[in-house]
């Protein structure tokens, strides 16, 4: 029952994968067959995923080699399926099967349609395999497999020179990501002398008791992964390649923003038993996260393109997830993988829906009225909204001082409440103002309930073990709160002083995300030896 229960699992993604073998020529003048082979490979994906989620629930989790290499039983492949491979599985097959049904709509009439589904399938299949892997050595391969075919994809369009130089700028920041994942594989070998998780997470609980040498080893450790995480998740100072990908096609923008970028946070979630030893690491993940929450935001609001709006607000978001897990919120960071997934997939594969995006714009500029106006609204919308906090906090029984970084996160909900609450207030119309009580009612109840059945499902996979404390925590929990509230503040009063010039000079600073991009820029320049391309 294993190993038959493992193969169901792993196969969708070897036969994802096994598209990439199909030579570009015959899947391009057979295309019938490549949208039929990938409509019906991502949605049997998606079935299969849904089927062994029930399997799990009833048989519980399983960790089973498939296939050992003579002589070297660390090297070996196999599935490691518990709560959380179980959520991204069917999260990830799920989003997959939705874009490639919008792919082949999208690209009709695309000579390259054939490649682009094949570059398509393998790369979600490569997604597939690593929430799978039952070892670090296999989470690496399928990480550094995903960045392959994610560069053929992005580089699909190869006539116009600056998506080819955003898949290349793309590609160092990844090549870097990957130089630290191996050698934290290295180091983490030498330490416990396996690559499986199941030996590192035993040895990692017993090396807290142990000499100081193997904590600063282990140390190590939790900062190398942490640091590769940071390079996936687009996080600061490696941000700056997901918003210059947006000249791809819009299925690839949907593939990234909903699935491979959360492969940052999967890792540091996956790893927690290990990272959770590190608390520098930790710290230093906050910090990062919240520094990066408050850039996304604020470059977001900034941007007239639809697609880089949406870019810099992913940055956002996964700048707060990393802030979360930093903070030792592993159920709350996955949670957030969650919701954003599924939001920001919805949110590309529409991003042509212009009347929607303008109703939203009309209803945000009545908060521009006047500054005093702002004002007395955001303070109503605060009071409403720590009152629906207090009384959801209170229905669950959630005392948010026994949770992990439970004050700074809870803190951030009370002003994305208090976002939510002012812009329906600002309208001054009741029927809206109602609707959106009503609506942060539901948001603050669907959240806990959502984070507590999230938190009872990885109850056997992440780190219970209580944080260290860290000279790193006060100004991680001040940063945190600073970014946030600079985030609010500018969100809710920038357009009342917009005919000042210093805020026109800041707009057109944030409007050219500060320039922050110029390093990794003149890099890909001069290894490829071209000037730096102008989008």
């Amino acid at each position: 029952m294993g190993s038959l229960f493992a193969w169901t699992i792993i196969a969708p993604s070897l036969l994802l994968m096994a598209a990439g073998l199909i030579p570009r020529k015959w899947a391009n003048e057979h295309l019938d067959v490549m949208r039929r082979l990938a409509k019906t490979a991502t949605v049997t994906a998606a079935g299969l995923a849904g089927v062994v989620g029930v399997v799990l629930s009833l048989a519980g989790p399983i960790d089973v080699p498939l296939a050992v290499v003579p002589g070297l039983p660390a090297v070996n492949f196999g599935v490691y399926f518990d709560g959380l491979a179980a959520i991204m599985l069917l999260l990830i097959s799920f989003i997959g099967a939705v874009i490639c049904r919008y792919a082949v709509r999208y690209l009709d009439g695309d000579r390259e349609q054939g490649r682009f589904l094949c570059w398509m399938l393998f790369t979600l299949g490569a997604v597939l395999l690593l929430v799978t892997s039952r070892n670090l050595l296999q989470f690496a391969t399928a990480w550094i497999v995903a960045d392959l075919g994610l560069h053929k994809l992005l580089s699909h369009h190869n006539g116009r020179p600056w998506a080819i130089w955003a898949a290349r700028k793309k590609l160092l920041i990844s090549l870097l990501g990957d130089f630290v994942l191996i050698a934290a594989l290295a180091v983490t070998f030498l330490t416990f002398g396996s690559f499986d998780y199941a030996d590192v997470f035993a040895e990692a609980v017993a090396l807290q008791e142990q000499s100081t040498a193997n904590s600063v080893l282990v140390s190590a450790i939790g900062g190398l992964f942490v640091l590769a995480a940071m390079t996936k998740s687009a996080q600061f100072p490696f941000h700056s390649w997901l918003p210059d990908t947006m000249e791809a096609p819009t299925p690839v923008s949907a593939l990234m923003h909903a699935g491979i970028i959360n492969a940052g946070g999967f890792l540091v979630i996956r790893l927690s038993p290990l990272v959770v030893l590190s608390p520098a690491a930790l710290g230093m993940l906050a910090m990062i996260g919240a520094i990066t929450a408050f850039l996304g935001g604020v470059v977001m609001l900034s941007q007239t393109s639809v697609k880089r709006s949406l870019a810099f607000s992913t940055i956002a978001q996964m700048g707060f997830m990393m802030l979360q897990c930093g903070l030792g919120g592993f159920s709350a960071a996955l949670l957030h993988i969650v919701a954003h997934s599924l939001y920001k997939a919805h949110a590309f594969l529409s991003s042509g829906s212009v009347l929607e995006q303008a109703a939203r714009t009309q209803l945000t500029q009545a908060r521009a009225r006047s500054g005093r106006a702002v004002l007395v609204t955001d303070l109503l919308a605060v009071g409403g909204a720590a009152a629906i906090l207090g009384i959801a906090l209170a229905c669950f029984g959630i005392e948010l001082t026994e949770k992990p970084g439970g004050i700074v996160l809870g803190f951030v909900l009370l002003l994305a409440l208090s976002n939510l609450l002012s812009t329906f207030l600002a309208t001054r119309v009741w029927k809206l103002s109602g609707l959106g009580i009503a609506a942060a009612v539901v948001v603050a109840f669907a959240y806990f309930a959502s984070f507590e059945m999230i938190d009872s499902l990885l109850a056997a996979t992440m780190s219970r073990q209580p944080l260290e404390e860290s000279p790193l925590d006060l100004a991680v929990h001040v940063v945190a709160v600073a970014s946030f509230v600079a985030i609010f503040i500018v969100q809710n009063f920038i357009q009342s002083f917009s005919h000042l010039a210093w805020v026109q000079v800041f707009y057109v600073h944030a409007n050219n995300g500060f320039y922050l991009d110029i390093p990794f820029r003149r890099l890909t320049g001069w290894i490829y030896g071209q000037p730096a391309a102008v989008s």
